[in-house]
C-alpha cells in the first residue's frame, strides 16, 4: 500500500501573509501606505519647484493647472511642500518608533529575564515614568536640547518605549519557562546570548503589531508639536506644520488646510488598518481558516 506524501509545512510568516491577504481592509491600507511612501520619496524629484521656492507676487492661489494643489501665502507650491512634509512626518514616525522599540525591547527583555528584585526595580521606574505627562515631557526635552530636527526623534522615542517595555517583559516572562530556553541554559549559554538568539526573536510578532500602531501615534505627536511651534521649523515642512499654517488661514484659503489634512488622515487610516490586519494575521487564536 503506497504511503501518502507528507504534508508540506508552512512557516509562521507565510501563514500570516496568507491570512493578511484575505483581509481587504488591511491590504487596502498597505496599498495606500505604499503609494504615500512612494510619492513622498520620489515625488519631489519630479516637481518643477523646490519646497523653499517663493513667488510673493503670486501669493496664495487656488489649485490650477500650474499648481495642482495651489500655493500658500508666500507663493510656495503646496504639492511640493506636501511631498517634502511626507518625508519628514513619515521619517519622524519610523525613526522615533525604531528608537522606542530598541529601548523598550531591550529594557523589557532584560527586566523579565532577570526577574526578582531587579525586575521589580526596573518596572517601578517604568511606572514612575508613566505618571509623567508625555506631551509635557517631550516639550521639556525639546526646550532643553533645542529645536533640532534630530532631537525630535530622540525626544519622541524617549517617551514611547514604556508600553513596548511592558510588552517585551510579559513575553520574556512567558518564554523563559519554555523548553528551548531551559535547554540553552543547560548548555551554558550566557544570558545575553539567550536573549539575543532565543527570547527576542520569538517575541517579534507582538512587537511588530505594536510598532504598526505606534507609528501613527508618533506622527500625531509630531503633528501636535509642530502645531504648537515646537516641532519642525520653517522653511522645512511636515504635515503637522502645514496643518498649522492651514488653520491660520482656513477662512480665506481653505485648500491650505484641506489637502494636508486629507493626506494625513488617509495615512493614519492606512497605518491603523494595516496594524489591525497584522494583529489578526499574526495571532492564530484570532484568525483561523
Amino acid at each position: 500500500m503506497p504511503v501518502p506524501p507528507a504534508e508540506k509545512g508552512v512557516s509562521l510568516w507565510l501563514d500570516a501573509w496568507r491570512r493578511l491577504r484575505k483581509n481587504r481592509l488591511a491590504i487596502t491600507g498597505l496599498v495606500i501606505l505604499s503609494l504615500v511612501c512612494l510619492f513622498a520619496l520620489a515625488g519631489p524629484w519630479f516637481m518643477p519647484y523646490g519646497y523653499e521656492t517663493q513667488d510673493t507676487a503670486l501669493g496664495a492661489s487656488a489649485p490650477s493647472s500650474r499648481h495642482w494643489l495651489g500655493t500658500d501665502i508666500l507663493g510656495r507650491d503646496v504639492l511640493t511642500r506636501l511631498l517634502h512634509g511626507g518625508r519628514v512626518s513619515l521619517g519622524v514616525g519610523l525613526a522615533a518608533t525604531s528608537v522606542s522599540l530598541l529601548i523598550g525591547v531591550l529594557y523589557g527583555a532584560l527586566s523579565g529575564y532577570a526577574g526578582g528584585r531587579v525586575d521589580v526595580v526596573m518596572m517601578r521606574i517604568v511606572d514612575i515614568l508613566y505618571a509623567l505627562p508625555f506631551t509635557i515631557f517631550v516639550i521639556i526635552l525639546m526646550v532643553f536640547f533645542g529645536r533640532n530636527f534630530i532631537f525630535l526623534f530622540a525626544a519622541i522615542g524617549a517617551v514611547e518605549w514604556l508600553t513596548t517595555a511592558r510588552i517585551a517583559r510579559g513575553q520574556t516572562l512567558s518564554l523563559r519557562q519554555r523548553e528551548f530556553v531551559e535547554a540553552a541554559v543547560v548548555m551554558g549559554f550566557s544570558r545575553m546570548r539567550i536573549l539575543a538568539r532565543h527570547v527576542i526573536p520569538n517575541m517579534l510578532s507582538p512587537i511588530i503589531i505594536y510598532a504598526t500602531l505606534t507609528v501613527p501615534r508618533v506622527m500625531l505627536l509630531e503633528a501636535f508639536l509642530s502645531f504648537l511651534g515646537l516641532g519642525v521649523q520653517p522653511p522645512m515642512s511636515s504635515w503637522g506644520l502645514l496643518i498649522r499654517e492651514g488653520v491660520e488661514t482656513m477662512e480665506e484659503y481653505p485648500w491650505l488646510l484641506v489637502f494636508p489634512g486629507l493626506v494625513f488622515t488617509l495615512t493614519l487610516f492606512a497605518l491603523n488598518a494595516l496594524g489591525d490586519g497584522l494583529r489578526d494575521a499574526l495571532d492564530p487564536r484570532i484568525s483561523r481558516d
